[in-house]
């Protein structure tokens, strides 16, 4: 009797993230944006990351990595190196073998305008990991008000039981901007493991909207603070206090 072969969706789901894109091709085009950024971080400019030792023991889901944000993209495939340099038990992205075999298991949360941008990188950073959601303050660079986006909750939970995502809960690149307190509803709502993260320095080196050079020699920066998690029972002014302690510059 001949074998059956296995489902068809079992197969697919061996093959596909959750959101239907394809994981070998995720895996290529993380690859790829690796090989044409790491110039730009870490020979043109230097890349220098600390706190490598709080990712080494974080499980491979379930985790959410709080940032401010500086550009649209510089930022976030900076974080993918750093990513894919842990899977392979590094300490920094010196070496960067990692891209032979990066980790595709990653999502970040990113304003659905920004990357419905014609052109190649938008379309690129949409398909290797973003979870769109609209905005509701604002939109094509005006102030609006408008419902919360309904489906984002369950697309960042569908992102967060497969891997780790990135979001910046200040909802913009511009410096010690207020934070939304729907990132704080959604932490005590799905109850992640939390990963504080700071950058510095990309807003000077980088374009806002690209990967363009805009001044060499810079000091690139990130780093990762101790993760915590809050528990479904914590206060919800407690989870504000802690990501406006962590994304806003004292001065």
């Amino acid at each position: 009797m001949l074998q059956k072969r296995p489902p068809k969706t079992k197969f697919g789901k061996r093959l596909k993230d959750p959101f239907g894109h394809l994981i070998p091709l995720k895996r290529v085009l993380n690859m790829l944006l690796g090989i044409i950024s790491y110039r730009r971080l870490n020979i043109l400019n230097r890349l220098t990351v600390e706190g490598m030792e709080h990712l080494k023991d974080l499980p491979k889901n379930k985790v959410l990595f709080i940032s401010n944000h500086q550009t649209y993209y510089a930022d976030v495939i900076a974080l993918y190196h750093v990513f894919c340099s842990a899977k392979w038990g590094m300490n920094n992205i010196n070496l960067p073998v990692y891209l032979l075999s990066p980790r595709v298991k990653n999502f970040y949360i990113a304003a659905e305008e920004t990357m419905s941008d014609s052109g190649f990188l938008p379309k690129v950073f949409s398909y290797a990991g973003a979870v769109t959601v609209k905005r509701s303050w604002r939109e094509k660079g005006k102030a609006i008000k408008r419902g919360a986006d309904i489906k984002a909750p369950e697309k960042i939970k569908t992102a967060l039981e497969y891997g780790w995502v990135v979001t910046f809960p200040q909802g913009t690149t511009t410096p010690n901007a207020p934070v939304r307190k729907g990132a704080a509803n959604l932490i005590k709502h799905l109850d992640p493991i939390i990963v504080p993260v700071t950058i510095s320095g990309f807003r000077e080196a980088f374009g806002k909207k690209g990967l363009a050079i805009q001044k060499k020699g810079v000091q690139l920066k990130i780093l990762f603070d101790t993760p915590t998690q809050f528990g479904k029972d914590a206060e919800l002014s407690d989870i504000m206090s802690f990501l406006e302690d962590h994304l806003i510059e004292k001065k």
